[in-house]
């Protein structure tokens, strides 16, 4: 029979469903890993002797594949700033990610990195989350994904109004109008953007919760929404630009000077 001895020994093995967010040197043979875990949000590991050769974590350790980690620290120790990492497995069931698609996911990494405070579980935004990604992976339309995400992840943060309702009016919206998002009023009267239908499939769908059907939804509205959506974050972001933002409008100057 297990005793009170044992049970922060048991808690402590408790196996954790967690994505790689970035990871950089620790010393020459380690990793300090940021980790996404739906069970404690966003936390910092250890992962020592990670860049070893022989390493069991070097093969395991990258983004946008579904892990299973152990942690070395005990229930007494959960606000602890660095983590122990003792185990990663790699949990299957997911193709690694085209090329093509990488920065997008790096830039729904860096939205995480940004936006959720350590140790904070947000286990609906790591559903939306491991969703996307593997969306993502099997190709579909990158541009849905990131919508459909950017709403997910703002719902789940409790920084996005209610998509059924004219703020300003404080009224229900009408199916044949059109609305935009802006960032101080919330949805408002516009002369062009999704109509009262598409706002009101989104808001069903963000009731739902489910990322499939968000894209769904998203489907046909997903240009429509990036600039609103942009802002938004822009704001929430307090001002600073997003670094996979800037790469990419790098990498497009030169794609577009080497024509």
């Amino acid at each position: 029979m297990a005793t009170s001895r044992d049970a922060p020994r048991a808690l402590r093995a408790a196996p954790l469903l967690a994505y790689v967010l970035q990871s950089h040197d620790w010393s020459e043979t380690s990793l300090i890993v940021e980790l996404f875990t739906r069970e404690r949000g966003r936390i910092v590991v250890a992962a020592k002797g990670a860049k070893r050769p022989t390493s069991n974590f070097r093969p395991v350790l990258l983004p946008f594949q579904p892990l299973c980690v152990l942690l070395g620290k005990t229930p007494a120790d959960e606000q602890a700033e660095v983590l122990t990492l003792r185990s990663a497995e790699w949990a299957g069931g997911q193709p690694l990610m085209p090329a093509a698609a990488l920065f997008n996911g790096f830039y729904m990494n860096e939205l995480l990195l940004k936006l959720l405070a350590r140790q904070d579980p947000h286990p609906g935004v790591f559903s939306a989350y491991a969703d996307s990604v593997a969306a993502l992976a099997t190709g579909a339309d990158e541009a849905t994904v990131l919508r459909a995400f950017e709403l997910l992840l703002l719902r789940g943060l409790g920084l996005l109004p209610e998509l059924s309702t004219d703020t300003l009016g404080a009224t229900p919206v009408q199916p044949h109008l059109h609305y935009t998002l802006q960032l101080e009023t919330g949805l408002v009267r516009a002369a062009q953007g999704p109509t009262g239908v598409q706002w009101l499939a989104l808001e069903a769908a963000l009731l739902h919760g489910a990322a499939a059907a968000v894209r769904q939804a998203c489907a046909g509205v997903a240009g429509a929404l990036r600039v609103p959506l942009r802002e938004v974050l822009h704001y929430h972001l307090g001002g600073s630009r997003l670094r996979t933002r800037q790469v990419w409008q790098g990498v497009q100057k030169l794609a577009s000077s080497a024509r």
